[in-house]
């Protein structure tokens, strides 16, 4: 049995009003048991318990199911959580750092998207800490397309539509596509789609094949856009409560998951994007003229971020860019 001594901590929330022991820990997570990074965050729960002896024992909360996306920040900064899983673009209004995996056609393949990751990882540490918060591991999603009710050449036939929107950056796009963005977050693109609520798209041929598309649109243009990434951060406070040789198991677990997570990602990108052919999806590639029209998007979003942000920036960017 792992000597060590968990702090005792109370967790208010919700339903969870109760004083419980620092070892029963809770993570809420965004997205559903079918995608790869809530698969992984059973994953490192379950490691973490066993290599704990049971006395770390960590209850994911998939599917938004005990704190809403837009809350889980938050809730793990205040302690009402220890633990939690965060898509990173929906922090872009607590420092432009966030921003930097949602800038279109910065980073379009996983080669690069790691590159970036490793240039934004110092900055991204120091700001989640200012937060009260630690960073474990991130998780990538493919690429990013664009998902419609019909073909689209080039982005006058998007016009005027309703575009999905999820984080300020992808506000920012629809704005700049001429669309109207539209918050939704992924449990409710089923039914935003099919009541007329959006018209489109950008997310990755993983949550189209979880979210089933095919019932409630017809075309998937692979435009390439960016390669996002989940992050999963743990209240500082309750880290430090832990034994060292309880951190390490931690990191340990984090450092191993977040690798598999890079090589699986690759491998779900291709598999889903040929599952929404399958299953009746026109998928394409972009035509010259649209993907110039999101390259030159991709440009002014680009400037904006440098423009609203500090030296830091333009140092991740030259990092990035050797």
């Amino acid at each position: 049995m792992l000597k060590k001594t968990l702090l005792t901590t109370s967790i208010v929330f919700g339903g969870l009003l109760s004083s419980v022991n620092a070892a029963q820990w809770h993570m809420p997570t965004p997205y559903g048991d079918a995608n790869l990074p809530t698969k992984l965050a059973y994953q490192f729960a379950e490691e973490i318990k066993q290599n704990t002896d049971g006395d770390l024992n960590i209850t994911v909360h998939s599917g938004a199911s005990l704190v809403k996306h837009t809350e889980i920040p938050r809730a793990v900064k205040t302690g009402q959580v220890q633990m939690g899983e965060i898509f990173i673009g929906i922090m872009g209004n607590t420092h432009p750092v966030f921003k930097h995996d949602n800038i279109p056609f910065l980073a379009t393949n996983f080669d690069d998207a790691e590159k970036l990751w490793q240039a934004a990882k110092p900055e991204m540490e120091k700001q989640l800490k200012k937060e009260g918060m630690k960073l474990l591991y991130t998780v990538a999603w493919p690429a990013q397309g664009l998902y419609t009710k019909k073909a689209i050449n080039s982005l006058s036939d998007i016009e005027g539509s309703r575009m999905r929107a999820y984080s300020p950056s992808t506000s920012r796009l629809a704005d700049l596509m001429d669309t109207t963005p539209t918050t939704i977050q992924v449990p409710e693109i089923p039914q935003a789609f099919s009541t007329g609520i959006i018209d489109a798209m950008i997310t990755s041929p993983t949550t189209g094949v979880n979210g089933q598309a095919w019932d409630y649109l017809s075309h998937y243009n692979d435009i390439q856009a960016w390669i996002p990434k989940n992050m999963v951060v743990v209240n500082m406070r309750s880290f430090k409560r832990l034994d060292k040789d309880v951190q390490k198991i931690i990191m340990d677990a984090a450092a191993k998951v977040e690798k598999q997570g890079w090589e699986q990602v690759r491998i779900n990108a291709k598999q889903d994007t040929d599952s929404l052919a399958k299953n009746g999806i026109a998928v394409s590639t972009p035509t010259a003229e649209l993907a110039n029209e999101f390259n030159a998007i991709g440009k002014i979003m680009t400037q904006e971020w440098l423009d609203e942000s500090g030296s830091e920036i333009k140092t991740l960017l030259e990092n990035y860019q050797q």
